[in-house]
């Protein structure tokens, strides 16, 4: 198999941590990182440890001289994700870009268009859909084993405080843009990506942040015949137990990153009651409550992996086929725009005070 020259911007903890953690590893059977792009000298001289043999630079034009560059990733500040994947995509490069692809639906349009009018290829890294959590989520949701699907709550939440640039909305950060793709993202999955999806509810806060950009999101999100979506971003959080948590007619289940539990019943062993109309009494005749004992299954487990190796390496290898064999990705960046585009209408509904400019 032949391995994709891979030129990568930014070393930062997403780039070096995230990314490179990928590179890095056993599960690295595609590409070679030949180019890393850094403006940080330190970062530059760990950057050809962790890559022997690599070129560095401290500007990502100058990966414009290079015609051996098979995907440049994009792993730059936020603000500066739509400009220098936008510049590199009119230059003929293939480029996976982080999260969030723009700041607006606008700019994803826009890049999307850039892609295909320039014939090259281009994938947004949100790789919790690739998560073995989330794909189990969907699985048993799909199964019919919870029954019909009433509501998915999917909370990313937390209680800790940030003073770093991910708090400033001048960097197209803030709690929404920096991990609400993620939730935001799986919310829209369980919706089937529907374009009728509407947002029912948002609201933003800064409740312990340093900075003027959001840490705490609540977006509700629903579309017609499907399950409604409470999704939650939260530094205030201390009780939190799970990341999603679904409800259906039959069953219920709820999960971390890590394992699972769910419970449910079925029809067969627990045939639905007539209804009476009248007050309920017990054997003696004295009213009652309205309860039963059902007959129910417990399950749980535990899943192999996360997001960040399991659900990195399944994104880059759905690259390498979409780049050598133009095979689409289950998740595109058709997907990540839809996303985006919830992110960029919440903010725009609950507009902050900017105190950093």
């Amino acid at each position: 198999m032949k391995k994709l020259n891979l030129a990568i911007i930014g070393q930062g903890r997403s780039g070096k941590n995230i990314h490179g953690a990928y590179y890095r590893s056993e599960r690295n059977e595609f590409y070679n990182v030949k180019y890393v792009v850094d403006k940080d000298e330190f970062r530059r001289s760990v950057a050809q440890k962790d890559y022997p043999g690599c070129i560095t630079l401290t500007d990502y034009k100058e990966l414009f001289a290079f015609d051996d560059i098979d995907v440049i990733v994009n792993a730059s500040y936020s603000e500066q994700h739509y400009a220098i994947t936008l510049d590199c995509l009119e230059h003929g490069y293939n480029v996976l870009v982080e999260k969030p692809m723009g700041a607006t639906e606008y700019e994803c349009q826009r890049l999307l268009e850039t892609a295909k009018n320039n014939n090259v290829k281009l994938a947004a890294f949100q790789q919790s859909f690739y998560a073995p959590y989330y794909l189990f989520a969907r699985e048993v949701s799909n199964s019919g084993k919870l029954g019909d699907i009433v509501a998915v709550d999917i909370k990313f939440n937390g209680f800790s405080r940030r003073w770093d640039w991910q708090t400033l909305q001048k960097k197209v950060a803030g709690g929404l843009f920096n991990t609400g793709p993620h939730p935001v993202g799986l919310a829209l999955g369980f919706l089937d990506f529907d374009k009728e999806t509407r947002i029912e509810y948002s609201k933003l806060c800064v409740a312990q942040t340093s900075g003027d950009g959001d840490d705490y999101a609540k977006i509700i999100l629903s579309a017609p015949g499907k399950p409604v979506v409470d999704v939650e971003v939260s530094s205030c959080d201390a009780y939190s137990n799970f990341n999603i948590k679904v409800q259906g007619s039959r069953g219920c289940m709820k999960m971390g990153l890590g394992s699972y539990e769910l419970v449910y019943y079925t029809d067969e062993e627990n045939p639905r009651k007539q209804v009476i109309e009248t007050s309920l009494v017990d054997e003696e005749g004295e009213p009652c409550y309205c309860s039963e004992s059902l007959i129910k299954h417990n399950e749980e487990g535990k899943f192999n992996g996360g997001p960040f190796d399991i659900g990195t390496a399944s994104l880059y290898k759905e690259l390498y086929a979409f780049i050598t064999e133009d095979k689409p990705m289950t998740f595109g960046a058709e997907v990540a725009m839809q996303t985006v585009k919830v992110i960029s209408e919440v903010h725009a509904r609950n507009p902050l005070p900017v105190k950093f400019l």
